[in-house]
């Protein structure tokens, strides 16, 4: 009896305290936030994807991809441009939306050439600018670049100025291209073959210990790594990749580090059962051979997200059930305290599918901003934002 006290005293027992209160219903969460989106892409524009957001006082700053031409969008189509779109968080009005890099865009240093404009990204440099980062890719005519444009927020106006964004390997520092990330992984045992698109910045940005992290994706190529961004935010340096097993291709991953300082990746796998997989590393060089885990019994191919707010984990992806035999139509949020035992928050169910949506906290709320659709098959024709919570 008294060792049993001693031992309650010294190491005490707690019960996992539920996140969510008894009865709570996901899909009337999910409906509730999905009513109170507003679209902000412009009128003329018939495809829209990938959006990633910034926000920076009252306004968030959103970029997307988007063509004015058809539906949905692909690498091989030089039409598709990348946006930014400025909305009050306050009002959610859209209060500026512009086109900042297209195929054979002239600027003051560089043309850029025949492509397209691709899976753009964006990041707080400093007080005043923002970053912005794009592929600009033709497949199959060339090796594919990652560029960054700068905004300045007070004058509320992009720089003149185009420059090329670096990877950094084992083997030094390169322009970044596919052809230097596929080295890298290739030198590891990597043995997909490779391909001259693909290199995207896909989860990102991410900051731990005072330092920027990023998750690499070549989706055709099917690889994915962690890397970390250097102060000047103009070179990602490869830390370590996670593509085992070799016959798995896994691609687009998501990416967090738990309370212990483990990494923790969630990767998209084309193929196969197409369920999310699971890779873990100490140091986020050496990671762990992908598995499924329980708690994503029935995912499909989509992005699938991995963020922190609000002091909770909130682990998005992407369910194989189809609404009306709508591809993407369910995507479900799960939380989590210590990225172990997950409990399900919201679940988003629409024939206007749901998908690709980056979720963002700001003065004590959440952001999101998402891809949907009404008559494309792909559902990629808009980016919807609004208040997750």
């Amino acid at each position: 009896m008294l060792r049993t006290l001693l031992f309650t005293l010294c190491f005490p027992v707690f019960a996992s305290a539920a996140l969510l209160p008894p009865g709570w219903d996901a899909k009337a969460a999910g409906d509730r936030v999905m009513a109170g989106l507003v679209n902000t892409t412009e009128a003329r524009v018939k495809g829209a994807h990938d959006a990633e957001m910034v926000i920076v006082k009252d306004r968030a700053y959103i970029v997307a991809e988007a063509n004015d031409v058809k539906g949905g969008e692909s690498a091989d189509w030089p039409f598709v441009y990348v946006t930014l779109a400025v909305v009050n968080v306050k009002t959610l009005k859209v209060e500026k939306s512009v086109c900042f890099a297209k195929s054979e865009q002239v600027f003051e240093n560089v043309t850029l050439p025949v492509g397209a404009c691709f899976v753009p990204r964006i990041l707080q440099k400093d007080e005043r600018t923002l970053r912005c980062y794009f592929a600009s890719e033709s497949p199959k005519q060339r090796q594919a670049q990652t560029w960054f444009l700068d905004y300045d927020l007070e004058k509320g106006a992009f720089e003149s100025q185009l420059h090329k964004a670096k990877i950094k390997t084992a083997a030094g520092t390169f322009d970044m291209q596919p052809q230097y990330f596929h080295q890298d992984a290739a030198a590891q045992g990597f043995t997909r073959p490779a391909v001259d698109f693909g290199l995207y910045l896909f989860d990102s940005f991410k900051v731990f210990d005072g330092k920027t992290y990023v998750a690499l994706n070549n989706y055709p190529g099917g690889q994915n790594a962690l890397a970390v961004v250097n102060a000047d935010l103009d070179t990602f340096e490869v830390l370590g990749h996670y593509n085992e097993p070799g016959d798995l291709k896994l691609t687009e991953s998501a990416v967090n580090r738990l309370p212990d300082g483990t990494w923790l990746a969630i990767c998209r796998q084309e193929g196969g059962t197409r369920n999310y997989t699971f890779s873990s590393s100490r140091d986020g060089r050496t990671w762990t051979k992908n598995e499924p885990r329980a708690w994503v019994p029935n995912g499909t191919s989509s992005k699938p997200t991995f963020d922190r707010l609000k002091g909770l984990y909130y682990l998005g992806w992407q369910e194989a059930t189809q609404i009306q035999g709508v591809s993407r139509s369910v995507f479900n949020l799960d939380v989590s305290q210590d990225g172990v035992t997950w409990e399900r928050k919201y679940r988003f169910e629409t024939e206007k599918s749901f998908q690709y949506p980056v979720f963002r906290e700001h003065e004590g709320r959440i952001y999101l901003s998402v891809t949907q659709g009404d008559t494309d098959v792909s559902r990629k024709e808009r980016i919807m934002f609004g208040v997750l919570e």
